[in-house]
């Protein structure tokens, strides 16, 4: 037995540059036009450096774009479900010359982050990619809004990475690449690998489906989103201590693997679970926890389309496969964690957790009941919470299907 394939059946393909290549691009990219690049591109770039979006060898064309909004899938056949581009303004494009090159820089200090060799400069109908992405137009979704907002002339064109963009130094070991988890489960001798994907800290739900996925597979990943959040969200550093103090002393040593990659949420919901899984497969995962409305926001997905939308997929399309668990939920007729599928018992006996109620209980100062969440977690967060000022604070509205 062996890790699954990375994306595409080839071998994985990080673009960062090192050592004197490294140097050579850097004293060139200097004299490039610049282009700046949103929060969420630069985590794209700084995946693709990793290899985390092997076999991508740089931001996608028209073509490329048409076909993963209508069919999930590039030109050349490669499924993708969600697209990978980067936009501009009008004005900074007219500065722009196909096959020319630029470098991309980071939107909060302006270093360069990559060259690219521009192929293609074009315009998207961006009402289109949120009907097919997310499912909806409202601004009011976060993804949506994302989209709507951004440049109205995208470039593609292949890559070169010459900068993590200052993750490594913020969160050191925990931004694992593929090579490097890959080479970690090995060392453990671990072949069947399930990922949790995670934006939040863990409470006593997510633990539950960490420990099933456990007894069926040789370890977890839990998978920390390190890129921007919506407001009122935890953040990563706050949260990654959270889960370590959870796997520390509720977790058999070696059965889980903390670790961070750097996207931003698209909040994109059963597309952005398939985009989950694909790169997971990447890192070495053969199997996604896929549980109640996930990568979801407020009500515009149901609980349980992420789970569907593994059933449309072509075969083939990917290795890595989507663990679906039922609801889960405190019963307090059992006396444990249970789900849909393992509790007989009424609604009214059950304690129905999410992040979302979490936040809303700690950042209201009230009591978080003890089947909620573990006690040293709950130290971590009130911490956190304790140590914002008053203008930090963000209002968590119960909204979709946490308000349940």
């Amino acid at each position: 037995m062996a890790l699954v394939n990375p994306h595409g059946g080839g071998s994985l393909r990080p673009l960062l540059l090192e050592g004197d290549a490294l140097k050579a691009e850097l004293a060139r990219a200097a004299s490039l036009p610049k282009v700046k690049v949103s929060s969420r591109e630069k985590g794209d770039i700084v995946m693709m450096g990793q290899g985390g979006f092997t076999p991508l060898d740089g931001f996608m064309s028209h073509a490329d774009w048409q076909g993963v909004c209508d069919g999930m899938k590039m030109a050349s056949g490669l499924f993708w479900p969600i697209p990978i581009t980067l936009s501009t303004d009008k004005a900074t494009a007219d500065t722009v010359k196909v096959a020319g090159d630029v470098a991309l820089v980071d939107p909060d200090d302006g270093s360069i982050l990559a060259t690219m060799k521009v192929t293609e400069k074009y315009a998207i109908d961006k009402a289109h990619e949120c009907a097919t992405v997310f499912k909806t137009t409202d601004m009011e979704h976060p993804g949506v809004k994302m989209v709507m907002e951004q440049g109205d002339v995208n470039l593609a064109g292949p890559i070169k990475v010459l900068s993590l963009g200052g993750f490594p130094e913020t969160y050191g070991a925990l931004l694992m690449s593929p090579k490097e988890t890959r080479a970690l489960f090995e060392s453990y001798g671990w072949t069947k690998v399930a990922a949790f994907q995670t934006r939040n800290p863990m409470h006593r739900s997510h633990e539950y489906l960490a420990k099933v996925a456990i007894e069926v597979c040789d370890g977890v990943m839990v998978h920390s989103l390190l890129g921007n959040l919506k407001p009122g969200d935890i953040p990563a550093d706050v949260r990654t201590e959270a889960i370590g103090t959870l796997i520390d002393n509720y977790f058999v040593k070696k059965t889980v693997v903390q670790a961070g990659y750097p996207l931003d949420m698209r909040y994109a919901g059963p597309r952005e679970a398939l985009l989950h899984a694909l790169f997971r497969q990447n890192y070495g995962c053969s199997h996604l926890i896929v549980g109640r409305d996930h990568a979801g926001v407020g009500s515009y997905y149901g609980p349980f389309d992420a789970h569907h939308i593994f059933d449309e997929l072509p075969k083939g399309a990917l290795e890595t496969q989507a663990m679906k668990i039922d609801w889960t939920f405190w019963c307090y007729e059992c006396g444990g964690m249970a789900s849909n599928r393992t509790c007989p018992h009424a609604e009214e006996k059950r304690l129905l957790l999410s992040g979302t109620k979490l936040r809303k209980m700690l950042s209201e100062g009230g009591d978080v009941p003890a089947e909620f969440s573990r006690p040293e977690v709950l130290e971590v967060l009130r911490k956190y919470y304790g140590s914002l000022a008053e203008h930090e604070k963000v209002e968590v509205k119960l909204s979709g299907h946490s308000a349940r």
